[in-house]
């Protein structure tokens, strides 16, 4: 009989699954035996051995060049959310299971940074303050682990390429992966969307049609080195738990997830900006933001997320009740 203990933790992480299907699959309201199945024999593991249920989640790799999305090239308000979030999922954890949760953040930004538009220094910059963002908020179950870490003693182009070399898939497999499974094609048509939005403003007098065209074999590629690193992670950490932020699939082995409040399936802290509507904050792109009249919020000097006009936070709501 499976320990109690198993399933509580999965219904804990399930609660913010990102599915591609969305609130259309039943299994996004209420998670099916299969669901849990899928993934027990991991937590069991963990749980049997009484440690830490191991995570890994491939994310955090650099901000978008694209303005129109983000504030800047170091992470913001989003990225603390999105880090307090996943460290308090661990705290949750730890609360129906003594051992808790750990998450290891494998850090992706060198292995496409080259394909993205990203230079290799903000990668570098992105991660060095994310490591500081993980001491201010005291975390003591997140870590990560990037390219470097895999790959140590070599620059960045051949980093990518020991990967490619070890781990990659040829061009013509992921291609034809895209065009017979459909959640392959669901996943090259997010990464696709992602590229096109952030190159067509820098476009340079080209055409839409013509930039979207352009963006088709990079976006290939990108996938190409994101299943590398997958691999490579698999790899690294045979045990854990693999979880992602692009929606997967119900049934899975990967089990995608929403660390902040977006209507979009698809966007990321790093493709976004954090909006505070006063009773809640909300994961959107700037030019969402700033449509809608939203002010800009400055802390240590830099840019960190905007504020909804009109906006009465509730906390302020609440005191003027406790005050009548």
């Amino acid at each position: 009989m499976s320990d109690m203990r198993v399933d509580q933790i999965l219904r804990l992480l399930f609660a913010s699954r990102r599915i591609a299907g969305g609130m259309a699959d039943p299994c996004a309201r209420q998670p099916c035996e299969e669901c849990f199945a899928r993934h027990r024999p991991k937590v069991e593991h963990f749980v049997r051995q009484g440690m830490p249920v191991h995570f890994v989640l491939p994310a955090f790799p650099a901000k978008s060049p694209n303005r129109h999305k983000v504030l800047g090239t170091l992470p913001d308000l989003a990225e603390r959310l999105s880090l307090e979030f996943l460290q308090s999922f661990c705290d949750y954890v730890r609360h129906s299971y003594e051992p808790g949760a750990r998450i290891t953040i494998c850090s992706d930004g060198h292995v496409f940074s080259d394909l993205v538009g990203v230079p290799d220094p903000d990668v570098t910059a992105y991660r060095s303050e994310l490591e500081l963002l993980l001491e201010a908020i005291g975390s003591d179950s997140i870590t990560t682990f990037g390219l470097g870490d895999a790959f140590p003693g070599s620059d960045h182009t051949r980093q990518r390429a020991e990967l490619t070399g070890r781990y990659a898939l040829s061009l013509d497999t992921i291609r034809e992966r895209a065009a017979t499974d459909s959640a392959a094609r669901a996943v090259f048509g997010g990464i696709h969307r992602f590229m096109f939005e952030d190159r067509v403003v820098l476009g340079g007098g080209r055409s839409r049609t013509k930039v979207r065209e352009e963006c088709k074999p990079l976006a290939y590629q990108v996938i190409q080195r994101s299943d590398a690193w997958s691999s490579l992670v698999e790899d690294y950490f045979p045990d854990a738990l693999r979880l992602s932020i692009h929606p997967q699939a119900a049934h899975s082995h990967k089990i995608g997830v929403h660390m902040m409040r977006t209507r979009d399936n698809w966007l990321t802290p790093w493709h976004g900006v954090a909006l505070d509507e006063g009773d809640s904050v909300r994961l959107v792109k700037r030019e969402e933001a700033e449509g809608l009249g939203a002010t800009v919020v400055v802390r240590h000097g830099r840019p960190s997320h905007y504020i909804a006009p009109r906006t009465v936070p509730t906390s302020r709501l609440l005191l003027q009740e406790a005050t009548r």
